[in-house]
């Protein structure tokens, strides 16, 4: 794991896009096609409106998984991340080889974790583009995670940290609006990943940025795993890295 601190969210962004840009381009490169996985959440905003403005990629030749979604919720809903994702990313370039959603509204949730599951299996990750929750969790995986699960899509319960977080950031008009199910991507199948990028930007997730960074790796803290990783690279700004020991650029 390496990471680098910038000034601050817009910089980060910028910086984290072009090192996600770079990789898309050399698998491109290498074998025609770059398999990409998105997160969500205001974390991404930024890295998300510089990557879309990155005119080197032939995003015909890019297939698209994300990371998770509410279980029963449709689409259009205003917190979907299948709207999110359209929106801020689908939208703004040109169409793309293949974007695989995962539909949190479907009749059979656990069909619905095995028909996703089966089709990343057909497309190893090149780049992930991730972030880290305020209680440290990778996609909707809260803590304790499950670090052992082999399955690449799982359902998951959310916990109150996470919820909380989810209606803090203005996605739901109040706490009980938040889901409190998901169907998420495992930590086993994040980590399969040959690259990546994660973006945590903001004070609020200081402590969990320590944790990742300097704790010990444990499903208490499910961003440590990221330790694990040959090639991640976290991309902080002043305010997230404000709690480490040891901060460096």
């Amino acid at each position: 794991m390496e990471f680098q601190i910038l000034e601050d969210a817009s910089e980060l962004g910028r910086v984290a896009a072009l090192a996600a840009a770079d990789k898309i381009l050399f698998a491109q490169g290498e074998k025609g096609v770059a398999n990409l996985i998105l997160a969500t959440g205001a974390s991404q905003f930024e890295m998300l409106q510089h990557l879309v403005t990155d005119t080197r990629i032939d995003w015909s030749n890019t297939v698209m998984f994300h990371l998770d979604e509410y279980l029963n919720m449709s689409a259009t809903h205003p917190a979907s991340f299948r709207k999110y994702l359209t929106e801020r990313f689908i939208h703004k370039v040109a169409p793309l080889g293949a974007v695989y959603f995962i539909e949190g509204d479907a009749p059979d949730s656990k069909k619905e974790c095995q028909r996703i599951s089966a089709i990343i299996a057909q497309h190893p990750i090149d780049v992930a583009l991730i972030g880290i929750g305020e209680n440290a969790h990778l996609a909707f995986n809260d803590p304790p995670a499950d670090f052992a699960i082999e399955d690449p899509f799982i359902i998951v319960d959310l916990d109150e940290a996470c919820r909380r977080q989810q209606y803090g950031e203005g996605w739901f008009d109040k706490l009980d609006d938040v889901p409190r199910q998901a169907i998420s991507m495992s930590i086993r199948q994040i980590l399969k990943s040959k690259h990546l990028i994660v973006s945590v930007p903001d004070l609020r997730k200081a402590e969990a940025v320590k944790c990742a960074i300097e704790g010990t790796v444990h499903p208490e803290c499910p961003a440590s795993i990221l330790q694990e990783h040959p090639n991640c690279h976290l991309y902080l700004d002043n305010a997230s890295s404000s709690l480490l020991s040891n901060a460096r650029n």
